[in-house]
């Protein structure tokens, strides 16, 4: 009986010993992550169209057939220098004949100017009358205006014979070249000999949304402001690849687009290496500074009805809070304007699993969030 009495008794002490190790046992094992504020960048992405620095449509100002093409397409062409010659046989042949036409206009008015002086003289002996006199003005007249005629016909023939050697006006890179040798051409052709584009620099055209433009206008003062003092911005090629150089946005267009709501902006990259091609795409990315803010991941939220929700950990357990976070975002990490304070502590992934009044060890907490 005192045997049975005594495992009764060790019996019971060893389940009160069970129970209460139960009780005193610590919560669960989470990523627990306690918040402070820093400065975080957010990239913004824009699709972008590249232009040249200038961009050159260069047609023929006389008509005639192409006798000769002295670049390749593709090639690097300097300001003033040859590319197309037309035909230039019956533009030589016109200068000729304008030459001679001034030969024959500067006789013909030197002959006149004779005339004139000799009836001024017999008109002071009243040898002629005075509508002989005039008569002679009138015909020196006649003579210098058929002398200036012949000139500006000479010039014109001059031109006209320039015209046929086609230069660029500008440095840059050919496009392709419609046209071949034998090609009659002139200044209505529909398609340009070629377009050479001014490619040292490069502007990338990309479009916003009114209500970041005015974001950055408010974060920075003013339209002005902005444009100073935004940080540089960086392109995504279309092969994927970062390119090179940082650009910088110089231009903002100063109207709304009334049918889709955007603002125009252009951003200038340098383009040595004639890497980035007038025509091109690719993708600006826009970083914009947050000093002294809430940043928290994704993965420490849920949303419910439209509401973003983190959990919290108060006294051991969590807590679900709404927060407010800020409308654009890296698609890694919130930017929380309310709900959070800090020293907060919250749960640093896998929020749609957690439930409320769950214990956490709050002593295996993770390194702050930055």
């Amino acid at each position: 009986m005192k045997t049975s009495m005594f495992l009764m008794l060790c019996s019971m002490s060893l389940l009160c010993a069970c129970g209460e190790k139960k009780q005193t046992m610590p919560g669960e094992k989470y990523k627990t992550l306690t918040v402070e504020t820093s400065n975080q960048t957010l990239q913004s992405m824009y699709p972008a169209s590249l232009r040249g620095q200038q961009s050159v449509e260069i047609r023929p100002q006389v008509s005639g057939t192409i006798t000769n093409i002295l670049i390749n397409e593709g090639d690097l062409v300097r300001k003033g220098q040859v590319l197309f010659i037309i035909d230039q046989v019956p533009y030589k042949a016109a200068l000729e004949t304008a030459l001679a036409n001034v030969k024959s206009a500067e006789a013909k008015l030197q002959t006149a100017r004779l005339t004139s002086n000799s009836k001024e003289e017999l008109f002071k002996e009243n040898i002629v009358s005075d509508f002989d006199r005039q008569t002679a003005r009138n015909q020196l007249l006649e003579a210098e205006a058929a002398l200036a005629q012949a000139k500006a016909e000479e010039t014109n023939a001059r031109n006209n014979l320039s015209y046929t050697e086609v230069k660029s006006p500008v440095d840059g890179v050919a496009s392709m070249i419609p046209y071949r040798i034998g090609a009659l051409v002139d200044s209505n052709i529909s398609e340009p000999l070629v377009t050479v584009s001014d490619d040292s620099q490069i502007y990338a055209y990309f479009s916003m949304a009114e209500s970041q433009m005015l974001d950055l206008i408010q974060q920075y003062g003013s339209l002005e402001e902005a444009k100073e003092k935004m940080p540089a911005v960086s392109l995504t090629l279309s092969n994927g690849q970062i390119y090179n150089y940082e650009g910088r946005i110089d231009a903002i267009s100063g109207t709304v687009d009334e049918g889709t709501g955007v603002v125009s902006l252009r951003a200038t990259f340098p383009n040595a290496g004639h890497l980035l091609r007038n025509g091109g795409s690719g993708t600006i990315s826009v970083p914009i500074v947050h000093k002294n803010c809430i940043v928290i991941p994704q993965a420490a939220t849920y949303e419910l009805q439209n509401r973003v929700f983190t959990w919290k950990v108060v006294d051991g357990k969590t807590q679900s809070t709404p927060i407010t976070v800020y409308k654009y975002n890296d698609g890694k990490t919130y930017i929380v304007l309310s709900g959070l304070s800090e020293g907060d502590m919250i749960i640093a992934e896998g929020a749609g699993l957690m439930r409320e009044g769950t214990a956490v060890n709050t002593e295996l907490s993770s390194e702050p969030i930055k």
